[in-house]
């Protein structure tokens, strides 16, 4: 039975996590709800057109089948893994995240995989938290260029985007090096003072780890995954211009990229349960310096948020069951 000290010592990071999510999600709302004309944001919910409506539902479960299918092909590098696995296993993650704290679904995704395929909890998870780097590098790269063909840019989305740039060219470079120094990574573990026994099990997390960063290292799988986060992030864009154009909005196809760039990066910093305020903040602080309205952009990403928690709700409950009862 833990301590009394040892137990404060682990509520304390997660004490810690929720003060800064929540003081995060209040000052963002604050920022992105003064002046909000609430009347109108309920009539323009109220008022959307239900054949973009299932059509933003539709595309968003086809979007959550590529992103499964593309899981998979990594996956797919240490032993097979069924479609049906990878699926519900994504969309229970996806549920966990939305949630729970701090990206727990990253780790529920990869306990019903490891459990059900035999692979190594440690090489599923790498390649989950690979298939994060890679997202975040591709949504710099879709910021930048955008930002390249607009007069008007948010300011902190460009500023943002520089130090994401960096977080994204170290990411690529451990995904390329690390597994060619695999023998100097386990010469370094030799070299620390440890009983035999935790060091063979740190040595076989290290192989495995190793063996997930290295599925990139395949050119025809590597190609296989970003054909598919390229049509991912179309569909994600075309599903935000959708659900604006089923209320009413008018959102261009090049800004729906800049948002979706967006609140790609602002999921990264420490929030509530479903991204509570930072999604607001994001829709406010990109879409009005292109003659949208606060209280449209706020009607808009109500919308889209409640769109996707029904989404991800319906098919991570589904996923729940199948576990269940496999």
């Amino acid at each position: 039975m833990p301590e009394p000290q040892e137990e404060s010592s682990v509520q304390r990071p997660h004490a810690i996590y929720w003060i800064a999510s929540l003081a995060l999600a209040a000052g963002l709302l604050y920022y992105s709800l003064r002046g909000i004309e609430w009347d109108r944001v309920w009539s323009l919910v109220k008022g959307a057109h239900w054949q973009g409506v299932l059509l933003t539902l539709s595309i968003m479960t086809v979007t959550l089948c590529l992103r499964a299918l593309r899981w998979r092909v990594l996956l797919t590098s240490e032993r097979p893994v069924s479609i049906a696995l990878a699926f519900w296993a994504t969309s229970t993650g996806y549920l966990g995240n939305n949630l729970l704290p701090a990206r727990a679904g990253e780790v529920v995704r990869t306990m019903m995989v490891s459990s059900r395929s035999g692979i190594s909890k440690a090489f599923v998870l790498t390649t989950a938290l690979s298939e994060r780097i890679v997202d975040a590098i591709v949504l710099i790269s879709i910021s930048g260029v955008t930002l390249l063909t607009l007069k008007e840019k948010p300011g902190w989305l460009a500023d943002a985007a520089r130090p994401f740039a960096l977080i994204g060219i170290c990411g690529v470079a451990c995904i390329a090096l690390v597994p060619l120094f695999e023998s100097f990574w386990f010469r370094i573990l030799a070299m620390i003072p440890i009983p035999h026994k935790l060091r063979e099990t740190v040595e076989h997390i290290l192989r495995q780890v190793l063996q997930g960063i290295r599925s990139f290292h395949d050119p025809k799988r590597i190609a296989a995954f970003l054909a598919y986060t390229a049509v991912i992030w179309f569909l994600d864009a075309e599903t935000s211009v959708i659900a604006a154009n089923s209320i009413g909005v008018v959102i261009p196809l090049p800004i729906s990229f800049l948002l979706i760039a967006g609140l790609g990066l602002g999921s990264a910093l420490p929030s509530t349960p479903g991204y509570v305020g930072i999604y607001q903040f994001v829709a406010v602080s990109i879409l009005t310096p292109f003659e949208l309205s606060k209280t449209d952009a706020i009607a808009f990403i109500l919308l889209l948020q409640a769109l996707s928690y029904i989404c991800i709700l319906t098919w991570g409950l589904m996923g729940l069951a199948w576990s269940r009862r496999r």
